[in-house]
């Protein structure tokens, strides 16, 4: 089984405007089981549900449990170092922007990252 200090806490594409969503990555089932949330965003996901459809097995690998918190769009403007977080997924609905947000500031250290509740 995996630590699931080994597993990323953001993974984004490094430019452009694409969707994202908030996984909780858990060592078993329980609620009270020790857990970590992690990022995940990609242009290459038409849909919030293909980024899950690719990390869930890749966890499972592991030994790891997903679950989707949620979704949502990042802008991310590399030259300008600025990301943006807003949006909601159809299917997962509305990630913790906040969440989201802090976990981006803590993996990108000299960027200005704002997020919105507005669609």
């Amino acid at each position: 089984m995996a630590n699931l200090e080994s597993v990323a806490e953001v993974q984004i594409d490094p430019e452009g405007t694409f969707k994202y969503i908030l996984i909780r990555v858990s060592a078993g089932a329980g609620q009270s089981e020790p857990h970590r949330d992690v990022v995940r965003g990609t242009k290459s996901a038409e849909y919030h549900n293909h980024i899950f459809d690719k990390v869930n097995p890749e966890m499972q690998a592991l030994g790891l449990q997903c679950k989707c918190l949620g979704g949502g769009k990042i802008e991310h403007n590399s030259a300008e170092k600025k990301i943006r977080v807003y949006g909601e997924s159809t299917g997962y609905g509305r990630a913790d922007h906040s969440v989201t947000a802090d976990k981006l500031r803590h993996a990108y250290k000299d960027y200005e990252v704002v997020w919105e509740d507005k669609k």
